[in-house]
């Protein structure tokens, strides 16, 4: 790669004036801070001003990532040697990896990203950039410079997708490389600055272990659902925003025998199946022209033309709810979803809706029998105040009692207090009501002990 010396002042003016420390922010813990003082903020910048001049972006794009940070790592320590010599050590490194965020990632957020531990990231302004850990909401120190660098990373996102955002089309989800899902809304929608909103893609897969440690269930809780995957048991996973319903769905998948073709539906893709014979689907939203559009349902039925042994919907939310129970109902046991509802009875309600609006003119008994014929359970979970994410409910879908779908509980979470540290002290309890599809265990060959739903068992 060509480069040419670059035209720098010695020293920009604004950056000798003096900058006063921001204050520090009070938070619950420390979190990701921003690695460089503003007055090396500035410098970065400008920096990457002109590296934009000098570098071909078109040729970058096209290198390999190591190549690329490579070139412009180079690039960007030439103009630090030259023109601020007084820059060295950690500071000198720190302006480096600034200039890199900006030339190839996602500009301040980049710091964000390298946390794994975070599972979101909000950018409400470009000075109230908020993240999401270990179920708790920081403000963190990292800020944009203004609205339009917000929309320059914005660009940098959409841009290699083939999606625009603009007046004309002020929202757009699109999905970064590591799978993260990222949504933005822009003025006029969003008055104030465009928000961009980062939900994060683990890189590593949870285990049932991994739950249990996390205090989301029990042992004995994780045994009775594996062997409810085991015995092909249809199970719906309710719950609110951010409660852990994917992550469920991802570790409960894990128990589904190698044998059999799985195929998931998502919009988008954040599944991760361990198995070797899983195909996935995804939905499409319609072009900028209103064209082509593939929505969860169309995949529904076409998935049913794929001889699946299970169907897997990564998040049931429209008319393919009354694709979905149909297939529950007619030989495809064993499927997996997960719905957002606030309690069993909300989630059973929710898919009720759903089904009318695929458009069938079905009497209202008919839509609750084909519901509770179809499901066995819902596992209802919810994020609690000290941000774990927990089961509270285990529910068996019984059957109807004239126009009513019955349910009754075979496991409910019982809180008993706080601790100093702010701890939820609890535990997931059997309610003592045996379910009536044990039966299907012991069909599958598995072997459940009846003290297992025994209310005075003690659980640890």
């Amino acid at each position: 790669m060509v480069w040419q010396e670059a035209r720098l002042p010695r020293r920009s003016p604004e950056l000798t004036t003096p900058i006063k420390p921001e204050k520090s922010e009070t938070v619950h813990r420390p979190g990701p801070v921003s690695s460089v003082s503003k007055e090396h903020e500035e410098i970065a910048l400008n920096l990457h001003r002109l590296l934009l001049e000098e570098l071909e972006m078109a040729r970058l794009s096209r290198m390999p990532k190591e190549e690329a940070s490579q070139a412009v790592t180079d690039a960007a320590s030439l103009l630090l040697r030259r023109y601020y010599p007084h820059i060295v050590g950690l500071s000198r490194d720190a302006i480096l990896q600034r200039v890199l965020d900006e030339m190839l990632g996602l500009g301040p957020l980049e710091q964000l990203m390298r946390d794994p531990d975070i599972s979101e990231i909000m950018v409400n302004a470009p000075d109230e950039v908020y993240y999401e850990k270990e179920g708790i909401i920081y403000r963190s120190q990292v800020h944009f410079q203004d609205e339009d660098h917000i929309m320059r990373i914005v660009q940098k996102i959409l841009g290699p997708l083939g999606r625009r955002v603009d007046e004309s089309s002020p929202m757009v989800d699109a999905r970064l490389r590591d799978g993260s899902r990222v949504n933005v809304i822009i003025p006029p929608l969003a008055p104030r600055s465009p928000v961009v909103t980062i939900r994060r893609f683990r890189a590593d897969k949870m285990s049932m272990e991994g739950l249990i440690n996390a205090g989301t269930l029990n042992r004995r809780v994780a045994d009775f659902l594996a062997a409810a995957v085991k015995a092909r048991l249809n199970i719906l996973i309710s719950g609110g925003t951010g409660t852990g319903k994917t992550t469920l769905l991802n570790v409960l998948s894990a128990y589904i025998p190698h044998r059999e073709r799985i195929i998931t539906i998502e919009d988008p893709i954040e599944l991760k199946l361990q198995q070797p014979h899983v195909v996935s689907l995804e939905a499409r939203p319609p072009s900028i022209e209103g064209k082509g559009e593939v929505t969860q349902r169309d995949l529904l039925r076409n998935a049913l033309r794929m001889r699946p042994d299970r169907i897997i919907i990564g998040e049931v939310r429209g008319p393919e709810a009354f694709d979905m129970l149909n297939a529950m109902n007619t030989g495809h046991e064993g499927s997996l979803s997960t719905i957002h509802a606030n309690s069993p009875r909300d989630a059973l309600s929710r898919l009720e809706n759903m089904v009318m609006m695929a458009g069938f003119d079905l009497p209202e008994r008919a839509i609750r029998e084909q519901i509770a014929s179809a499901l066995d359970i819902i596992v209802q979970m919810a994020r609690f105040v000290d941000g774990v994410r927990r089961i509270t409910h285990i529910t068996e879908v019984v059957g109807m009692e004239g126009t009513v779908i019955t349910l009754q509980e075979i496991f409910r979470f019982h809180q008993e207090g706080i601790s100093s540290d702010g701890a939820v002290i609890g535990e997931l309890r059997p309610t003592g009501i045996r379910p009536t599809f044990s039966y299907k265990f012991e069909l599958a060959g598995i072997n459940m002990p009846p003290d297992v739903f025994l209310e005075e068992v003690a659980w640890t």
